[in-house]
């Protein structure tokens, strides 16, 4: 029996709720006041979005008719969306776009039911970060119901419960600021009956980044892990590949970034630093499933009770970082290999700092920023970006680590974001992101249903 087969959860079609999949979700009209409901505090990944060129669109061909005969009629034929018509604009709420035709036959159709809020969404209209073509639909994280089954063998069926990972951001089809969006099969997990969708939306883009920055930067063999928590090798699934299978901007990364005799084990020490945003969070759950011993450098009045629910082995307070690097140096005599930034260049740059200091030069110790990586380069140190797109361009990848969260959610096995529900649907976002900006939000993950 395959790895995916072993994990896969099938999940059934409840047909007394069968029509109501069809109709668009109700978007209540747009107000001043938003009003929020805390649940729970977790704090937000503050990451950049990737640069890069504009691609041309792929030409779409319409596969509707294919759809197999046990599949009920789909007839719902626009929604609403969100908007972006440029840089330094708030999102326009249009009710009448017509709904995204399927592209290939990997390719479903998700009525949307919960988006989760990244900084990205308010950084990319103010800052004009990640906005190859306008106008454009944002939103990365969601949660919702198949509408329109893959029209090839497949893990999902039509009503199943999931949660799409939006890592394209150049295909406004996939974004999630709207009803109904467009998801690769391999892009996709399923959720079991005890989580909903609004629980579920925030922990794609985190786990992906994470998964990504250990597995494939780092090197880390999930493999090898408790079989209930069993993952991929990521870094051999891309190798396996040909190279032009993937971008550019990531072969090298991909393909030479970490040699075979310097990937992460079990037993080996990483420092997170910035260890309670939401990628942290979700990298020391994996560097600890994957048996690594974990320094997360956090404000520990604030954030290390947390850190500790985790699975950190070790808290150091960033409040005093001469102390923060004495202290690492400390505990791993000075050997430092791994290391995981998630705040910017500052705290990149003393890490590569505390890592090369005390290195012989026949050793590589290896960095990942997640928001940056230090300048200029330091010796010894190989600094590392994480290759987001290996999630969407090779199916291999992006399905082997959504069946791998779908198997730890399924199990209890990772700690789901906590999070703030912001009411008023697809109308409500821009208020909601307004909490974002000026940073009224400490700690929660916006969640925004539908």
């Amino acid at each position: 029996m395959s790895f995916a087969q072993e994990i896969n959860l099938s999940q059934s079609l409840d047909p007394q709720k069968e029509d109501q999949m069809f109709t668009p979700p109700k978007t209540p009209p747009e107000d001043n006041e938003v009003k929020v409901k805390i649940v729970h505090p977790w704090p937000e990944p503050e990451t950049e979005a990737e640069e890069g060129s504009s691609s041309k669109r792929r030409k779409i061909g319409p596969i509707l008719d294919a759809i197999s005969a046990d599949v009920k009629e789909f007839k719902v034929s626009h929604q609403e969306v969100l908007w972006l018509h440029a840089p330094k604009e708030r999102y326009k709420h249009s009710k009448e776009q017509a709904i995204h035709t399927l592209n290939n036959d990997r390719e479903m159709l998700v009525a949307v039911k919960a988006i989760g809020l990244n900084p990205i969404d308010w950084k990319a209209p103010d800052f004009g970060w990640g906005l190859p073509v306008l106008p454009a639909i944002a939103g990365r994280d969601l949660a919702g119901k198949v509408a329109i089954p893959p029209n090839t063998t497949s893990r999902f069926k039509q009503g199943d419960n999931v949660l799409a990972i939006s890592t394209d951001y150049r295909d406004n089809r996939k974004a999630a600021f709207q009803q109904y969006t467009v998801v690769s099969d391999f892009n996709a997990c399923k959720l079991p009956s005890h989580v909903t969708a609004s629980q579920a939306a925030p922990i794609g883009v985190a786990f992906v980044a994470a998964a990504l920055a250990l597995g494939i930067c780092a090197g880390l063999d999930f493999l090898g892990t408790d079989d209930r928590a069993r993952g991929p090798d990521l870094l051999r699934a891309v190798r396996a590949l040909p190279r032009d299978a993937i971008a550019k901007d990531i072969q090298e990364e991909c393909f030479e970034g970490v040699k075979e005799d310097e990937r992460a084990k079990a037993g080996d020490w990483i420092v997170i630093w910035g260890g309670s945003s939401a990628s942290a969070c979700c990298a020391i759950q994996l560097a600890k499933l994957g048996g690594m011993k974990v320094i997360a450098v956090v404000d520990i009045a604030r954030s290390g009770d947390r850190m500790l629910k985790y699975g950190a082995d070790l808290l150091v307070d960033r409040m005093d970082p001469a102390r923060a690097i004495a202290i690492i140096k400390g505990v791993t005599n000075g050997k430092l290999r791994f290391a995981l930034d998630a705040v910017g260049r500052p705290t990149a740059s003393i890490l590569a700092q505390t890592m090369c200091a005390e290195l012989d030069s026949k050793s590589r110790a290896h960095l990942v920023g997640l928001v940056a990586v230090p300048k200029p380069a330091v010796d010894g140190v190989v600094s590392h970006s994480v290759p987001i797109k290996a999630f969407h361009e090779a199916p291999a990848v992006g399905e082997g680590l959504c069946i791998w969260l779908e198997n730890l959610i399924a199990h209890d096995m990772i700690i789901l974001p906590d999070i703030e529900i912001a009411e008023g649907g697809l109308g409500g976002i821009n208020t909601a992101l307004d909490r974002l900006r000026d940073g009224s939000v400490n700690g929660p993950r916006i969640v925004v249903p539908l």
